[in-house]
């Protein structure tokens, strides 16, 4: 995994939207088309403003698939990640995408799960623009995840840390307004991503990192995974990496 650090989380975002762009369009001129994945959370602000407003992507060729949401949250709620997705960056793109996969809360989850599955075997995924969780987690994939889970969308439970990670945030007023369920995209399905760009800036990621870079690779730590992945970046700021 190429590890790159910046000076700060505005830098460490324009850097991962710039190599995610030259990937994307590398995708495009290679097939006339590109796939990509794309998280939420408060880690994603910069590098989503910055690949938004990033220079000769033609986005009406691009497909858009989402990495999870709370199972029972309407798109309305100011935690949902369709939310969030519609209004930080599908909305904000010069051109409309030619699909955004939305995973859809508020549907029968393993009826979704299934959908979503479809979708994304039918499309390759070029770059996947992702995070890692206060508790190490990749999606909503906590420890200890599924490594072996073959299926691309999962249904999961969210454990305490990371429902006191999105409550810090301020997607939710009280923690136990947050959900304990969710559908996330599987280990083993973002690992077939071909490029992966991970942003993980703030000095509350830096236990997180450290576990993920310098630890082995385990389902208590689940984005230590991408140590394995030919095509990893992760793009930290001086926060974030300084347990390194």
């Amino acid at each position: 995994m190429e590890v790159i650090v910046s000076d700060t989380k505005h830098e460490a975002g324009e850097k991962a939207a710039a190599r995610g762009a030259a990937l994307v369009r590398q995708a495009i001129r290679k097939n006339g088309q590109a796939a990509i994945l794309v998280a939420t959370g408060a880690s994603q602000f910069e590098m989503l403003d910055a690949l938004a407003a990033a220079d000769g992507i033609d986005w009406t060729v691009v497909t858009g698939f989402q990495l999870d949401e709370y199972i029972g949250l309407p798109m309305t709620h100011a935690g949902s990640c369709r939310k969030y997705l519609r209004e930080r960056f599908a909305d904000r793109l010069p051109a409309r995408l030619a699909e955004f996969h939305y995973v859809s809360g508020d549907a029968e989850p393993h009826a979704e799960c299934r959908r979503l599955g479809r979708l994304i075997a039918q499309q390759p995924i070029d770059v996947a623009f992702v995070g890692i969780g206060e508790n190490g987690h990749l999606a909503f994939n906590d420890p200890p995840a599924d490594f072996d889970a073959a299926d691309a969308y999962i249904t999961v439970h969210l454990d305490a840390a990371c429902r006191r990670q999105q409550a810090g945030e301020g997607w939710f007023h009280t923690l136990d307004e947050v959900p304990t369920r969710a559908i996330s995209m599987s280990i083993r399905q973002i690992m077939k991503s071909r490029a992966i760009i991970c942003t993980v800036p703030e000095e509350r990621k830096a236990k997180a990192v450290r576990a993920t870079l310098e630890g082995g690779v385990t389902p208590m730590v689940p984005a230590s995974i991408l140590q394995r992945h030919p095509a990893a970046a992760i793009f930290l700021d001086r926060d974030s990496a300084a347990l390194l």
